[in-house]
């Protein structure tokens, strides 16, 4: 997270307004709702664990049990349980 002055991007009129409330105070302005990503988009990890859970369902339905499983993903049986009965 950077700082930016507030007095360099917003227009006089709002800072009159904004210093009503706060002065001298760091406050964070959250991103609009649309602009958010989920957990894991930039950095690729949520692609990895998704193809990593597809490769895990593809096991169990192979017949694989959950402990084999289990063990070498070194993942809890409730985990791979959750992973293989979820819905998607």
């Amino acid at each position: 997270m950077s700082y930016v002055k507030a007095e360099s991007i917003l227009p006089p009129e709002l800072l009159e307004e904004l210093q009503k409330y706060v002065q001298g105070k760091t406050i964070y302005i959250p991103k609009d709702k649309s602009d958010y990503q989920k957990w894991g988009t930039h950095s690729g990890s949520r692609r990895r664990l998704d193809q990593r859970n597809r490769i895990i369902k593809e096991k169990f339905k192979l017949g694989i049990n959950i402990d084999e499983i289990s063990e070498e993903y070194f993942l809890s049986a409730e985990t791979i349980k959750n992973i293989v009965y979820q819905r998607n």
